[in-house]
């Protein structure tokens, strides 16, 4: 048996017992989350925060614009800034996905790029903020030993993490590194994105004036724009209505909001305005959006 193939086998055993329903599950090792899906959906906007996402069963998607980028056993997903998008997944009758991802912290990457010294960002170079990759035998090796240490606290606290940054390491020096590395040269212009991106997540109920971000990036507007949509394939302005949205459909279904009261909390001042642009990006009505995910958890 592929050697990968085989380590996926052994890791989704292993899943399956911290998993046994479809949830996310945070571990003790910082920055390791697993995930269980138990069946099929269609494509659904959802935002993807900075991480290494690595599966062991089923199979993922996501959408930015025209590109996809596939994700499954044999191929691993990176995002190095956060990112609006569109996902589906493949589960298979009886094996729910099972995956786990690892955060990325910019100080790490930087710390890790200075030991090696290998670097291939330039520049001239504006990476995507999202990139898929093969997964290696050290690749794979290194998960199947990450999730090994899960099954002894004393392990996964003091093996961990350092297994973690092995990982961490392996894709940076891997296929598509420059893209991840691109967060550690903050005098360039995809680190000055990525602190732009960062500031949208936490301001997003502000009012958020794209000449001042640009002015903030040290960049004039049309440079900044071109930037931006270079690195997350979305202008400024699509940008924040993605997070805004997504936040207040957050709001609503966890928190049992109404739509009048989460449009206000995520920056809209107008409800007709936030109910005509909700339904043009999930395809449903507020009020009907909102009903039909409460049922859903119900049943």
């Amino acid at each position: 048996m592929d050697p990968i193939q085989k380590n996926n086998e052994e890791i989704s055993k292993i899943l399956s017992g911290f998993l046994p329903k479809e949830k996310n599950l945070e571990t003790q090792v910082p920055g390791l989350t697993l995930f269980r899906i138990d069946h099929s959906f269609v494509r659904v906007p959802l935002t993807y925060h900075p991480r290494i996402i690595l599966m062991a069963q089923g199979k993922k998607r996501v959408f930015i614009g025209e590109d996809t980028y596939s994700y499954d056993p044999t191929q691993y997903l990176v995002l190095s800034v956060p990112i609006p998008l569109e996902c589906d997944a493949v589960a298979d009758v009886n094996k729910p996905i099972l995956g786990f991802g690892i955060d990325v912290d910019p100080a790490e990457v930087a710390e890790i790029l200075l030991l090696t010294k290998e670097s291939k960002y330039t520049a001239e170079n504006l990476p995507k903020g999202i990139y898929g990759a093969s997964v290696t035998e050290e690749i794979s090796d290194a998960s199947l030993r990450l999730i090994q240490t899960l099954g002894s606290k004393a392990d996964s606290l003091v093996l961990g993490k350092s297994i973690v940054r092995e990982i961490i390491y392996r894709v940076l020096t891997g296929e598509n590194g420059e893209a991840l590395q691109a967060l550690a040269h903050r005098n360039r212009k995809f680190f000055q994105i990525s602190q732009i991106l960062t500031r949208i997540h936490k301001e997003y109920d502000q009012n958020l004036d794209v000449s001042e971000l640009a002015m903030a990036c040290g960049m004039s507007v049309s440079t900044f724009h071109v930037c931006f949509k270079a690195v997350t394939n979305s202008s400024p302005l699509q940008y924040i209505k993605s997070v805004r949205l997504q936040k207040a459909r957050s709001l609503m279904i966890t928190e049992g909001t109404n739509a009048i009261t989460a449009a206000e909390r995520v920056g809209y001042e107008s409800p007709s305005q936030f109910s005509r642009e909700y339904k043009r990006y999930f395809g449903l009505s507020p009020a009907k959006d909102q009903t039909q995910q409460l049922l859903a958890v119900e049943n």
